[in-house]
């Protein structure tokens, strides 16, 4: 996702920066496989940054920063209490704070419901109300909402991304009318607004229009030409009185401005046991699309801005890997310099690594093929991916 790199893009880094005839090859043949097979991304914070959207950690400060200032029932006591559970780590963000909090409301619920006497949390020492636990996680969800609403993100690079997608990289061999999907981990709605900027007719899940209501049907529509799957939830739904689903609710409406919970979804939140929540129903969505219902079918799917921080999804992916007997291709674009971590385990399978193509910041990695570069390439930023789907190798 970049989050070890600088945030801060020059001149240079806009492009991809290949001199290797070798790596201009695979750049190609990266643009190939997209063109010609059913297409499916997966989008991390690192997609965002472009339009002008925090990184996680980025995201992290601000939330942090906000709560500090100006926080109410505890909750700067309360983060930084879960914060220091996590002292010495160097990978953990405001999803993994978030997580802690479900859990812990978890059990106090479930104490709850035992009729236990001992009715209260401990963080760091001090004890909590659930409550003030649940007001906690509520203030955190709304200062994400907050934070990137009045960013004012710049589309042009995420409408080039969907014109090259959906426009140029459709050839003669292609299914014209094969859907693109699109699996965001990300609350933004940069992608939504590029293919309606774009019209592009897609589904996001909902009925309705800017206001809307969850229907997992609308993903089956004929006439769709792409499907927008938001994973972790969007800072445009939450829970209307006794709903159990998500409405979609356009900004400065004013009905999610009253208190009713914003639905975001840490990523540690365990699976949904009810299928009419949208977060087991996506993830099922994501694990039907990745297993081809034929042989003749072969799904490439193109991971980027994401930093595999995920165990949840990364798992989906792993199953889906080894049960898709090779049809399905990952193409992974990372800011590592080498694979690193579960990409690093897909490399070294012998039964896995002819599927996977990897785009490191230093190489290109697939099956027996290693090509390494003494020099940043950068084609895991968006833009200069952008660029590549463009035709500007």
């Amino acid at each position: 996702m970049g989050e070890n790199k600088s945030t801060k893009e020059t001149s240079s880094e806009i492009a991809l920066n290949i001199a290797d005839s070798r790596l201009i090859e695979t750049a190609n043949e990266l643009v190939e496989l997209l063109s010609q097979n059913k297409r499916v991304f997966l989008f991390g914070a690192g997609s965002s940054k472009c339009a002008g959207l925090p990184l996680m950690g980025e995201l992290t400060e601000a939330v942090l920063e906000k709560i500090k200032s100006g926080s109410k029932d505890g909750a700067n006591d309360i983060l930084n209490g879960i914060k220091n559970n996590f002292k010495g780590s160097t990978s953990c963000n405001i999803e993994d704070y978030m997580s802690e909090l479900v859990d812990l409301i978890s059990i106090g619920k479930r104490r709850k419901s035992k009729k236990s006497k001992i009715n209260k949390i401990s963080v760091a020492e001090n004890d909590y109300t659930i409550e003030e636990l649940i007001n906690t996680l509520d203030e955190i969800k709304h200062h994400i909402q907050e934070i990137i609403q009045s960013s004012k993100p710049n589309l042009d690079f995420h409408r080039n991304f969907i014109n090259n997608i959906h426009g140029r990289l459709i050839t003669g061999k292609s299914q014209i009318n094969q859907k693109v999907d699109y699996f965001t981990l990300n609350y933004d709605t940069i992608l939504e607004d590029a293919l309606s900027l774009e019209q592009i007719s897609f589904s996001d899940g909902f009925n309705g229009g800017a206001t809307g209501w969850w229907n997992i049907d609308s993903y089956d529509e004929k006439l769709i030409k792409a499907r927008v799957f938001k994973i972790h939830g969007s800072i445009d739904w939450c829970l209307l009185d006794d709903d159990v689903l998500p409405r979609r609710v356009r900004s400065g409406l004013g009905l999610n401005d009253k208190g009713e919970p914003v639905l975001i979804w840490p990523a540690s939140t365990k699976y949904r046991e009810t299928q009419r929540d949208p977060y087991a129903q996506i993830l099922e969505k994501l694990r039907q699309t990745l297993r081809p219902v034929t042989n003749n079918d072969v799904v490439v799917l193109t991971i980027v801005g994401y930093s595999f921080c995920d165990t949840h999804i990364n798992y989906e992916l792993d199953r889906a890997l080894k049960e898709s007997n090779g049809a399905l291709t990952i193409i992974v674009l990372t800011n590592e310099d080498k694979p690193e971590g579960i990409i690093k385990q897909w490399y070294n399978d012998p039964n896995l690594s002819e599927q996977v193509r990897i785009y490191s910041n230093c190489g290109y990695y697939h099956a027996d093929k290693t090509i390494e570069s003494a020099k940043d390439i950068n084609w895991w930023k968006f833009r200069p991916l952008v660029q590549l789907l463009g035709g500007k190798v």
